[in-house]
């Protein structure tokens, strides 16, 4: 039988269905790309736009392969369990069980009977997956912890995925060495809250990425996303020694609005937020920083909008991913009065993306002239593309080999990029 698998949403996301891939095929399935006779739908709810494109998938995949048997999982489903009903899902579940995809398969093809399970718990237990290889990047996702416990005021996630829980130190070490083993240099530490691992053990996440940066063949760690809040005196200590950590950070901002911090949820203040940046700077000055920021959350300002571009502009970010506010119910965020139109949300998620495009042309230019490290991860017949350590995406006008390292000379923007020349 023939599968395949869409995936919507963040890394995590994407890792598990990696480890859906790797058991569907391990169990004699073929993957496709055209009509299937399974078909797996990984969900999103972090907005509401991320609901709404997750039921139009669902909907595209039965119309598109009215025989198959068509699996929804992920975070809208868990989000919106009781009403799916309609969307002709054969095997239902939410942000648990991902890894028994295989069982529940064969379950439905013996007792053709739909199947429809969710856990939820708050207390939780890790479900542990583990890739032995990465077939969609040519970096490979770890995924290390699972849940939150911060309850930011905008976000459903909390509730969907449940509490703080970790992968085992040890076998998360025996996966990155099968994934180097098995050709890949740059692992990307990731989670729903990346920084927490290791809470209620005796170990966290600068003791993972010591432990890890021992193998040979390990070039890169990437960290998907951290808090600024976790970013202690113990981990600028090992960003000084440690040169496998890349040169880039994403630090969700959120808001340059102590205000609208405070409605947020946050844990901390612009003044907090600059303080810890100006520590990292004075280890690495290059490090490329990029962020979160959200728009017209309820009540916001005219003026509190324009602080927070003047902010982002103060930090000076590499990149910015701006997010018009989504409403999500039941969340605090749902009971602040004064919401914002959406018209306005959308005009000052424009203005945002112009200063993100700004800043991150600035950070690009720096780079004009200089030799860099270049990890090539895509090749066509007219270019090879690839990531430096600080994330600068580099074109070159010629076939390279993939998954190689390349010192390149930056000759110019190109492309939302840059372009460059190998150092022969």
């Amino acid at each position: 039988m023939t599968f395949k698998i869409i995936t919507l949403g963040c890394k995590v996301n994407t890792y598990e269905s990696e480890i859906m891939q790797e058991k569907l095929l391990a169990a004699g399935f073929q993957e496709t790309k055209d009509k299937s006779d399974i078909v797996i739908v990984n969900t999103c709810s972090v907005t509401n736009m991320a609901d709404a494109k997750s039921r139009k998938l669902i909907r595209s995949a039965r119309r598109e392969n009215p025989d198959c048997i068509l699996v929804a999982c992920g975070c809208m489903c868990q989000n919106h369990q009781e009403e799916l009903n309609d969307l002709g899902i054969d095997v239902l579940i939410g942000t648990k069980d991902k890894s028994k995809v295989v069982e529940l398969i064969e379950d439905y093809r013996n007792n053709n009977q739909k199947y429809s399970y969710f856990d939820n718990g708050k207390i939780r237990e890790f479900e542990d997956m583990q890739v032995c290889k990465f077939t969609t990047h040519t970096r490979a996702f770890l995924k290390i912890q699972d849940g939150c416990n911060n309850y930011c005021s905008y976000c459903i996630i909390p509730y969907l995925r449940g509490n703080l829980r970790s992968k085992d130190i040890n076998v998360a070490y025996n996966e990155v060495l099968d994934l180097v083993r098995n050709g890949h240099k740059e692992i990307v530490l990731t989670g729903i809250h990346t920084g927490s691992y290791g809470i209620g053990t005796d170990y966290d996440l600068v003791d993972l990425i010591k432990k890890i940066s021992t193998i040979s063949g390990l070039e890169r760690i990437r960290i998907s996303s951290i808090e600024i809040t976790e970013l202690n005196d113990k981990f600028m200590e090992e960003l000084k020694v440690n040169s496998k950590i890349c040169n880039h950070l994403h630090i969700p901002l959120q808001a340059g609005s102590d205000r609208i911090l405070k409605l947020m949820n946050r844990k901390y203040d612009k003044a907090y937020f600059k303080e810890i940046v100006n520590k990292i700077r004075a280890i690495r000055p290059d490090i490329s920083l990029s962020t979160d920021v959200i728009v017209g959350f309820p009540s916001e300002t005219e003026e509190e909008f324009l602080e927070g571009c003047d902010f982002c502009r103060e930090i000076n970010f590499s990149k910015i991913h701006v997010f018009p506010y989504s409403r999500r119910e039941g969340t605090k965020a749902c009971e602040i009065p004064n919401h914002l139109d959406n018209e306005i949300k959308k005009e000052r998620a424009r203005r945002l993306i112009k200063v993100s495009e700004e800043l991150e042309s600035k950070y690009n230019a720096r780079f004009i002239g200089q030799v860099v490290n270049v990890l090539i991860e895509e090749v066509t017949k007219d270019f090879s593309v690839g990531h430096t350590s600080n994330y600068l995406r580099v074109y070159i006008m010629d076939q390279l080999n993939n998954n190689e390292d390349y010192e390149v000379q930056i000759e110019g923007e190109f492309n939302g990029g840059l372009s460059g020349i190998v150092k022969k």
